[in-house]
C-alpha cells in the first residue's frame, strides 16, 4: 500500500480560528476543515462521505461534526463515523508554528471522491 506524500501549508493564524472553533479553506486544492476541540486541533476533509456535502456548515458538539444534510456524525480527532454507517473521514496532520496553524495535505490533487459537491 502506497502512502501519499504530503506537504505542510499555512492555514490561518492560531488566534484567528473563529470562536466556534472551526474554519474551512481550500489548501493546495484540498477542502480542509480545521476544528479546535478541548483536546486540540484537528483537520479533516470538508466532505461528508455519505453525499459529499460540506461539513463546515454543520455543527460541532462533543468533538464530533454533524453533516447538515442527513445528520451523519464524525469524530474530528479520528475521522471515525459515529452516527451512521458511512466511511470515515480523511484526516490531515496539523501543527502550530510561530502562531500559525499549518496543515499537511497530499502533494497529489484530490480525486473525484475527495471533492465536495459544489453548491
Amino acid at each position: 500500500m502506497s502512502v501519499d506524500a504530503t506537504a505542510w501549508h499555512p492555514f490561518c493564524a492560531d488566534a484567528d480560528l473563529p470562536d466556534d472553533g472551526k474554519l474551512a479553506k481550500l489548501v493546495d486544492g484540498w477542502s480542509v476543515l480545521v476544528v479546535r476541540t478541548p483536546e486540540g486541533l484537528n483537520a479533516v476533509l470538508d466532505r461528508c462521505t455519505h453525499q459529499a456535502a460540506l461539513l463546515s456548515t454543520g455543527r460541532v458538539r462533543r468533538g464530533a461534526i454533524m453533516c447538515p444534510l442527513h445528520g451523519a456524525r464524525f469524530e474530528v480527532a479520528t475521522g471515525r463515523c459515529i452516527g451512521g454507517a458511512y466511511a470515515d473521514l480523511r484526516r490531515f496532520e496539523t501543527r502550530v508554528v510561530d502562531g500559525t496553524i499549518e496543515v499537511a495535505v497530499p502533494t497529489s490533487a484530490p480525486g473525484p471522491n475527495e471533492r465536495p459537491v459544489e453548491a
